[in-house]
């Protein structure tokens, strides 16, 4: 095993840290947008440049992503990427309540990006007694692989990745959005030590 694999035990506590904030995110979106918000059970990967890059361009075809970088005590950070299709986007206005012309377009997917994004990693911060801060969330350009042309300029590099992939549906509003989570190389060994202290407090 190298230094990037999570073992079996480390690998389900990750699972189980994730579904719970999972939950309690739910929770928390439902309150505030005032509709049921299902949070699909998450896959999480370790990928490599390549591996990754393969994944990415599977959505090219997205009509926006917004991308959302995090940052945590203990060496924890990475980028949040929230991937939207044509139809999801639309919803937007709707789902936040916004009156016509209230906001643009652009400034919807900012809005929602940035709720999703933060509501759930502070809820996983919190299980950790971690706290996380954030870049401000960052509308990526409509090239013909912008999501894969972002990644490869972000500050960290990585041969390899963990990535954490969240489905949200908004069931009410026809609204459904993507959630990924990379987190690079050099922050895998302090998620490790932070999950190794909560396995052994069990």
């Amino acid at each position: 095993m190298s230094a990037f694999n999570l073992n079996e035990d480390q690998q389900d506590c990750l699972q189980e840290l994730i579904n719970v904030a999972m939950g309690q995110a739910s929770d928390q979106l439902a309150r505030y947008l005032d509709t049921f918000v299902d949070l699909r059970v998450p896959s999480i990967e370790q990928v490599d440049a390549s591996s990754l890059s393969i994944t990415l361009n599977d959505k090219t075809l997205a009509s926006a992503i917004v991308s959302q970088g995090f940052f945590g005590y203990e060496g924890i950070r990475g980028e949040a990427l929230l991937v939207y299709q044509s139809q999801d986007s639309l919803q937007i206005a709707d789902l936040l309540g916004y009156e016509p012309g209230e906001l643009s377009e652009e400034e919807q997917l900012i809005d929602i990006s940035s709720i999703l994004t933060t509501t759930f990693l502070n809820v996983f911060a919190s299980q950790i007694d971690n706290q996380m801060s954030y870049s401000a969330p960052r509308l990526l350009s409509a090239s013909q692989n912008p999501l894969v042309e972002h990644v490869e300029n972000l500050l960290f590099h990585w041969d390899l990745a963990l990535k954490v992939k969240i489905t949200y549906r908004v069931t009410d509003f026809s609204f459904n959005c993507d959630m990924i989570l990379l987190i690079p190389e050099s922050a895998i060994s302090n998620i490790k030590s932070v999950l190794d202290r909560i396995l052994e407090e069990f």
